[in-house]
């Protein structure tokens, strides 16, 4: 899915979910990290959104992933215990599968390198 077969609409989605993730992922990552098992992956996916190098599908898919992990509004509100990241968890392991060969080990690396620093 590059750039000329979106259409306007997916396209300006997608450049809204990258504006949302740049800028509240961080924060969010924060507030939840250590209590939620796919930080890692998470992370390793925002690194593969940002680098210039990843095609513009896998880009789409990993901005719309964490834009929904993000946003307050989603199937199961996260401020429920146990249950409330559950789909947060099922959509960033299905989008990190779905780009699995575009998150490189440097994406891994820095994911690392972001938890051992913190």
């Amino acid at each position: 899915m590059e750039k000329e077969n979106l259409s306007e609409e997916q396209l300006e989605i997608s450049k809204e979910n990258e504006r949302l993730v740049k800028k509240d992922f961080w924060w969010k990552l924060k507030k939840f990290a250590g209590k939620v098992p796919f930080t890692k992956d998470a992370v390793s996916m925002y690194y593969c959104a940002i680098d210039s190098k990843t095609p513009l599908y896998a880009k789409g898919i990993a901005f719309s992933a964490l834009a929904y992990f993000i946003t307050p509004v989603d199937t199961i509100p996260d401020v429920l215990l146990g249950l409330g990241l559950t789909d947060d968890a099922a959509i960033i392991t299905a989008a990190i599968t779905a780009i699995a060969s575009n998150v490189t080990d440097t994406h891994k690396e820095k994911a690392e390198d972001f938890f051992n620093t913190q």
